[in-house]
């Protein structure tokens, strides 16, 4: 076991060395490439861009060019975007024949760590998009697998800081959260049932989903269903509060009804009956309803 902590101490240094400070203007003077001297990133997080964002954004590069320059590694025969593959394809929709960058030699594992950092500081990141990603950050760092990290992450917020703790809060200070929040609030989504992670990745907002986290797992579809249509936080509460105090109105219909069955079935019970009392379950068993008629029907 001790034999490993210098090799983790080296990969957070490493990590830390290469990625934290990767997107930081003014630290390396970016040039002109050619879009065709780039390509994707192997190491990108994210595989799906919106056209309708990517239009957006072709419009404001022909206005007002690429703002922040890409940053890039060299490959074979060109360079390999780390991060702004966003900024590439809509600079050639926009029409340009090349960007400014910024060339880094960076090992596969800084590169993802610098992609996943610039993929969690977009403004329209999904929630399930955003654990998933410091998650695979908290992994890069710790050298470990991501559920074997996931376990690790909780157990240093009971640890007093140490080296690993050091790290995670470099890593995550530009991310506008600490990995100790990161890890007590919203870590614990990954554990929701899959109907509600594929709601939230459809679109349903973090605030509704907790509502429905906190109710039993039968009336998640009904509430998603209600979230969908437009229902507010508190509406939704509400509705879920209802259908709780159904459930146990229902629970509880069904524990009398087994009770009254057992006392009726009581020899013992029926023997210490009085006369009166006799003839009083006799009139409410000739009001029974036909449902329970024609099943006592059967059994005899």
């Amino acid at each position: 076991m001790t034999s490993k902590r210098p090799e983790r101490k080296r990969n957070l240094a490493g990590l830390l060395e290469g990625s934290s400070d990767l997107t930081l203007p003014g630290q390396v003077s970016p040039r002109t490439v050619g879009l065709d001297a780039l390509k994707p990133g192997s190491q990108q997080p994210r595989r799906t861009f919106s056209d309708p964002g990517l239009q957006e954004l072709a419009v404001s590069i022909q206005e007002h060019g690429v703002l922040q320059p890409l940053l890039v590694r060299p490959v074979d025969g060109g360079y390999e975007i780390v991060a702004g593959e966003r900024r590439w394809r809509a600079a050639g929709l926009a029409g340009l024949q090349e960007v400014p960058v910024v060339i880094r030699e960076l090992t596969d594992l800084q590169a993802r760590a610098a992609a996943l950092i610039e993929n969690l500081q977009r403004e329209d990141l999904n929630i399930i998009d955003e654990v998933d990603g410091k998650l695979d950050l908290v992994a890069l760092a710790l050298a470990l697998p991501r559920e074997q990290a996931k376990v690790r992450l909780t157990r240093l917020t009971k640890e007093q800081p140490g080296l690993e703790a050091q790290a995670l809060e470099a890593l995550f200070a530009p991310l506008g959260e600490t990995w100790v929040t990161f890890a007590k609030n919203k870590l614990r989504i990954l554990n929701w049932p899959p109907l509600l992670l594929d709601a939230l990745r459809a679109g349903l907002p973090y605030t509704l989903a907790g509502v429905i986290a906190g109710t039993p797992e039968a009336h998640h579809a009904q509430l998603i269903a209600l979230a969908q249509q437009g229902l507010s936080r508190t509406a939704l509460r509400v509705e879920a509060e209802r259908m709780g105090r159904s459930n146990e109105a229902g629970e509880t219909s069904t524990t009398q009804a087994a009770m009254v069955a057992r006392r009726l079935s009581s020899r013992r019970f029926m023997a210490r009956l009085q006369p009166d009392e006799k003839k009083a379950i006799e009139r409410w068993l000739a009001r029974m309803p036909d449902v329970l008629r024609a099943s006592s029907e059967q059994n005899d």
